[in-house]
């Protein structure tokens, strides 16, 4: 094991303290009970695409160290739907988390832990202490190696235990559609839905329920979202339908008549450098969630790195391109040119009728926004939502208006667009004449898609409610709901620091094995703004390094400090520890939004951990 885990003061790890726990059969679990083990708690929130990716790289550590690793959830909610032990207990079945859960609703055991973002790992050796604290994703590796050396040095000492978990799963649930994700609609009536917790797509016959065929399975999706029927260049690309493959990094094609699927994009391996271009099947992607055709080309709402992408297809896959179409992987509100764009993980999409623009539920911003092009450029607009941490239901002026983490937008026939608001369980209605926003229906379970269709001579959406496990037909009323619900903010403990100078400072220490990569300048990034603007009156913008003197103005008192961070660490000769020409390199990235408030008594030092030991 390093020096510096020897030699670091040792810390207690804080009790595990909460509403409630999952997945132990209605136990509760203390870290007595875990002594001997290795235990990683892992610090998340549902809505959080980049917690869903710390997920799927636990999965392996979970099956390779089952007898000496205890993985434990602590669910720390953003949104106030969250919150909600129901809403809690579906996502923990809707993204197979097979460890115990801490249902921790007032971040009790956040704050104990010091947590500043989702998602946080922290590492608790065999005696009960605190070893490290990671942010952000791409850390597997790294904790791998730290595992190993715990095992090791506990096994010496004499403090190893092995043996069962506390983890208890929960019976197996049946029903036809799991958790369905996103539709679209053929030609003939029928429909074509991602059963996304059944890995399939399922086409339904114009009754929504008689299943006409299934396609795919584990083997060739994981977890699909969006699903795209393409116009009438399916003839010349082989395949009649596109689909968003989330959890594989991919977008597929299938072939209805026959059911052949193939990959259209994407090598199956996450995207971590956040940008890209080339050859479609040569290029990582990351956590498609929705598509849309537009000028020629699929756009993909590429969750997992806050931008939108644009798949031009070939006759020949081989010969496909993909590239970024907007956004620079920053998390937040950011209007403008597409390359200076920010979203924040944008999960619908729906083209107008007009080719005009591409409408986008930008989810985690609670936003509706919109990709144009005009005579300088594809350009960003922003008609509802104010920020990462800003939500609510509310209608009235789009500039006002609060909508709660939503998933889909569609167009409706009047050029107006129907938004799923998911975690308000509604639908609303951006009128784009007036500027305003109403609620067209309320009381759905985590509606995340809608598609038109006339019955009887009356618009209907077809609505897509995902935690209910079905497809409900919603009327669209002549008369539109007016809510005027309260506006909320995400309920974290502000950071307390003093007005003035203030010393910014990110602990990384590369994982046994690696080094920071020197011979071609500084392999870190930081990045710095504030909301409001006039919080930070000097250290803001984007330059090399992991320490920045900040400097804050007393008197706006209050606001939310954005600090982005990289680094790239290198594998390194394991006898000499130096670099080799051709090194394996990682890059760890994280972003953080920090409520902070400023006072007398402050502190003049804000330390956050991208991976500190």
């Amino acid at each position: 094991m390093s020096d510096s885990i020897r030699t670091r003061v040792r810390v207690r790890a804080p009790e595990l303290r909460g509403r409630g726990w999952l997945n132990t059969g209605d136990r509760d679990v203390r870290l007595e009970d875990l002594r001997g083990k290795v235990v990683v708690l892992d610090f998340w929130t549902f809505c959080c695409v980049n917690c869903l990716h710390v997920l799927d790289e636990l999965r392996p550590l979970e099956e390779k160290y089952a007898d000496q690793l205890v993985l434990i959830g602590v669910h720390s909610p953003k949104f106030e739907h969250e919150a909600d032990p129901d809403a809690l207990a579906a996502a923990v079945e809707r993204y197979a988390v097979h460890h115990p859960v801490l249902d921790d609703p007032g971040l009790v055991t956040w704050q104990a832990y010091t947590a500043r973002a989702w998602p946080t790992l922290v590492v608790i050796d065999p005696e009960g202490y605190v070893v490290a604290q990671m942010s952000g994703e791409g850390h597997a590796h790294g904790l791998a190696v730290l595992i190993e050396e715990l095992l090791e040095e506990h096994a010496a000492k004499g403090t190893l235990r092995a043996g069962d978990g506390p983890y208890v799963p929960p019976p197996a649930p049946t029903t036809s559609l799991r958790f369905p994700g996103k539709l679209a609609g053929l030609p003939d009536g029928s429909v074509l839905l991602s059963d996304t917790a059944h890995h399939q797509v399922v086409h339904l016959e114009p009754n929504l329920e008689t299943e006409r065929a299934r396609y795919g399975s584990r083997e060739t999706f994981n977890e699909p979202q969006g699903v795209l029927v393409l116009p009438d260049v399916a003839d010349r690309i082989g395949y009649d339908v596109v689909v968003a493959d989330s959890v594989n990094h991919q977008i597929k094609g299938i072939r209805l008549s026959d059911g052949r699927i193939g990959v259209l994009a994407g090598t199956g391996e996450q995207l971590r450098e956040r940008t890209g271009s080339g050859p479609a099947l040569k290029q990582d992607l990351s956590t498609p969630w929705d598509l849309a055709w537009w000028i020629d080309r699929v756009v993909i709402a590429m969750a997992g790195t806050h931008q939108l992408w644009a798949l031009h297809l070939a006759p020949n896959p081989a010969d496909s391109t993909v590239a970024v179409l907007a956004g620079t992987s920053s998390e937040g509100i950011r209007d403008g040119a597409a390359d200076e764009a920010w979203f924040a993980q944008p999960s619908g999409l729906a083209s107008s009728s007009d080719g005009s623009k591409v409408w986008i539920a930008d989810s985690e911003t609670s936003a509706l926004r919109s990709i144009s092009l005009n005579d300088n450029g594809f350009e960003v607009s922003t008609y509802a939502g104010q920020g990462l941490f800003d939500f609510g239901h509310r209608d009235g002026p789009a500039s006002e208006a609060l909508m709660q983490h939503p998933l889909g937008v569609t167009e409706l026939p009047d050029g107006s667009v129907a938004i799923s608001d998911t975690y308000n369980g509604a639908i609303r209605r951006y009128d784009p004449a007036t500027s305003e926003i109403s609620t067209l229906a309320t009381g759905l379970a985590e509606p995340s898609d809608a598609l038109v269709v006339a019955d009887g001579g009356e618009v209907h959406l077809v609505v897509v409610e995902s935690a209910a496990h079905r497809l409900t037909r919603v009327a669209v009323p002549a008369d539109a709901q007016r809510v005027d619900g309260p506006a909320q903010q995400t309920q974290r403990p502000p950071t307390e620091l003093a007005g003035g100078e203030v010393e910014l400072r990110v602990a990384f220490e590369p994982p046994t094995g690696q080094k920071l990569d020197l011979r071609w300048g500084d392999p870190t990034q930081l990045m710095v703004s504030a909301s409001p603007e006039g919080l930070l009156v000097d250290g803001g913008g984007t330059a090399t390094g992991l320490t920045r003197t900040l400097r804050l103005d007393p008197t706006v008192g209050s606001g939310t400090l954005h600090v982005s961070v990289r680094a790239a660490a290198c594998d390194g000769d394991p006898a000499t520890g130096e670099l080799p020409e051709h090194a394996a390199c990682h890059l760890y990235q994280q972003d953080w939004g920090i409520p902070v408030v400023l006072t007398a008594g402050g502190a003049d030092t804000l330390h956050l951990d991208l991976r500190g030991v």
